[in-house]
This record gives C-alpha cells, structure tokens and sequence, in this order.
C-alpha cells in the first residue's frame, strides 16, 4: 500500500527486507524509484498506480544491488535511470551468460522463487556528471558517491525537500561498506558528508530499508553511521543499537553482517600495514 511522506512523494515498502519504493508525482505520470521486490509486490503497487490514475513515466535505481534494480512489465517500458556507473555494473553482469544462477544466490532464499528477473537490471546509464534525472516532475537533483556501493546516488527531490538516500541512513541495517573498493572507509565518510551538505534542505529523507524520518532523524542516523565507520576504522566497539540485543526482531542476521565486515578489514589491514 502507498504511504505519502511528502506532497507528491510516495512509498510502499516490501515485507521481508522493509525495502522503500519510492513514487514522485509530475505532470504525466510518476518517477519510480527502486522498486521491489517481489512479484506480489510489485503488482500491489502496480494496482495502487493504476487506482491513482498514474502510469510511470520514468524509473531509477540508486545502485546496482540485486533489490534495486528489478522491474515489472506493468510498469510500462519507460526509461529506468542510474548512475553510468551503475548502468556498467548491470552490463557486465548481464553479460554473462549465467547472470540469472549469479543473482539467484544472492537473494533470500524465503522470496527467491517470487522475484521476477526477466526485466533485472536494465538501467539506463546518466553521462558522468549528470545534474538531474530526466524527466516532466520535480526537479530530483543525482548526488553520486561511492559508499556502499560503486556509482551508488542518493536522489535530492529538491521542490518537496525529500532526500531518496539508497542503502544508508537506515535504522535496520548498519553500513554496509564496498570493501571491493580501495578506500571502504573514507568513500562511507565521504557520503555522509555528502549528506550534511544537503541536510538544510532536507525535510523528509527515505533509507533504501527501514523507516522514513524527518530532518533532525538525518541528522542523528548521519551521526550514528558516522560514529560506526569511525569505530571499525579504529577497531573499537561499536555500540550500535542495530546489532546485538538491541536489534529489531529479525533483523538479528545485521550482527552477522558486520562480524563479517570487521574480520575483512582487519585483514586488509594486516595485509596493507594500515587501516583500510
């Protein structure tokens, strides 16, 4: 079911994972954001569209994690935007010609089967630089960096002050860093300070999973996170309220995710000499 959070701003958030489809209303239709993430639920929203009169006139995807970049045919056949970057990651998957066993071992084994990939990942690659997503709406200004994931974008609905943040700023998960890249640590960093920059302009901000919040919930998630980073870069204990005891039931597996996190950096820095 569609949530408003903001005047002409949308969301329907998945069961499973709390993933937040995000809908901006213009003048001919809806931009759809990250939308997923399985079948069931992609026809609900399709249904809620459809009940609003609202065809999709443009998609877009924050970054190229399997759960971002699905689709549906009742969407219609309108552009999906990303990052170049993100659009490169996608050909190069799609490439293969295994691609489908690929993602399938990478998606939750309770919804696997329900997860349509026949329209996976075909994103439509912003130049380098690109200002603005393309389209008859509000102006949604692409803010690009590397955290996460490579050619990760939050997207700044600038005329309803609503910040799309991807996978960040989430009070589910921690941050999940690209520890593929050569500066995990520092490209995490670098994205919070991102964030701040556009934080007086932002009222309403949407994680990729969890829950909406207003400006002052930014600014406290954009400290936590940073205080999280900042303790495995120093390998300090992290008190985070989102592992451990204090983990939301069912989101217990995040514990597991930053074990995982912690041991691999610990182990670049024992191979480099320096924390990474």
């Amino acid at each position: 079911m569609l949530r408003q959070v903001a005047e002409g701003v949308l969301i329907h958030q998945s069961e499973l994972l709390q993933n937040n489809t995000v809908v901006v209303q213009g003048r001919a239709g809806v931009l759809l954001i990250d939308p997923g993430t399985t079948g069931g639920e992609m026809a609900c929203l399709a249904n809620d569209l459809s009940d609003l009169g609202q065809a999709v006139v443009a998609g877009a995807s924050t970054h190229p994690d399997w759960d971002h970049v699905l689709w549906d045919a009742r969407f219609g056949e309108a552009p999906r935007y990303g990052t170049a970057r993100c659009a490169a990651d996608m050909r190069d998957l799609l490439s293969d010609a295994d691609w489908k066993a690929r993602v399938a071992e990478g998606l939750p084994p309770e919804i696997a089967e329900e997860i349509p990939l026949d329209l996976f990942g075909l994103i439509t690659g912003l130049p380098a630089g690109t200002a603005q997503i393309p389209w008859d709406g509000p102006n949604v200004r692409v803010i690009e960096h590397q955290a996460h994931a490579q050619g990760h974008a939050a997207l700044l609905i600038e005329e309803r002050g609503v910040l799309v943040a991807g996978d960040m700023l989430s009070d589910v998960l921690i941050p999940m860093l690209d520890l593929s890249a050569a500066d995990p640590i520092e490209d995490y960093l670098a994205a919070l300070r991102l964030f701040e920059g556009v934080a007086s302009d932002v009222d309403v901000f949407i994680p990729g999973h969890g829950s909406a919040g207003g400006a002052d919930q930014m600014r406290a998630r954009i400290a936590q996170d940073r205080a999280y980073v900042q303790a495995l870069r120093d390998k300090q204990d992290v008190g985070d309220p989102r592992i451990g005891p204090s983990a939301k039931p069912g989101w217990e597996w995040v514990g597991d995710v930053h074990d995982g996190q912690a041991q691999r950096l610990a182990r670049r820095s024992e191979r480099d000499g320096a924390p990474r």
